[in-house]
């Protein structure tokens, strides 16, 4: 493969070594606190084919459920060298993986709390903007009263949940469109 510029797209081209090499998919350095978990996030296209060449940000709160932003000011404790922040590009399977803490609840600006959750943005080409989308994790007991998973159509909230292989890998399929898209939030 010729290590030139990549394909001209909307979001593109790029040399490779800049953007596609921007790694920072471990989130949690040693002594976070909280359950170490492994995420890998597959993007597909509108066909179903896996996408090698795109990018995937994550953005969360800690395990104590605070962000590490300015705008976060409760009294929950910040863990040193965790600022919640990862991006990692999708390999040559399509496939971007990170490591980092499971995410605890944050509040709900109407009141409550939300389930744990990893904030995504995907970055493709053919992507005109970002697009937005959410992380849940298969089995927590507060899937049920998530106020964000309750405005999704019942049949298309399995999009958003992680599931965990026989490894211990959480795994998430993202589709960009066709009949298995995933949900995709305007913000």
């Amino acid at each position: 493969m010729s290590k030139g510029l990549t394909p001209s797209q909307t979001i593109g081209p790029f040399y490779w070594g800049t953007l596609v090499n921007t790694y920072r998919a471990d989130l949690a350095p040693p002594g976070v606190a909280g359950e170490r978990i492994e995420l890998a996030v597959s993007l597909h296209d509108v066909q179903g084919v896996l996408v090698p060449d795109g990018l995937i940000e994550l953005w969360q709160a800690n395990s104590h459920g605070r962000y590490n932003h300015p705008d976060d000011r409760r009294n929950l404790p910040l863990d040193h060298g965790f600022d919640g922040f990862g991006r990692a590009s999708t390999d040559a399977t399509g496939v971007a993986r990170f490591s980092t803490v499971k995410p605890g609840r944050v509040p709900w600006p109407e009141g409550g709390l939300q389930a744990p959750h990893v904030n995504v943005s995907i970055f493709a080409r053919g992507v005109l903007n970002r697009l937005a989308t959410r992380v849940y994790f298969e089995g927590d007991p507060a899937l049920p009263e998530d106020p964000v998973l309750k405005l999704i159509e019942p049949a298309r909230r399995d999009t958003l949940i992680a599931k965990r292989d026989g490894a211990g890998l959480w795994r998430l399929p993202i589709h960009l469109g066709g009949p298995a898209e995933t949900v995709f939030f305007d913000v």
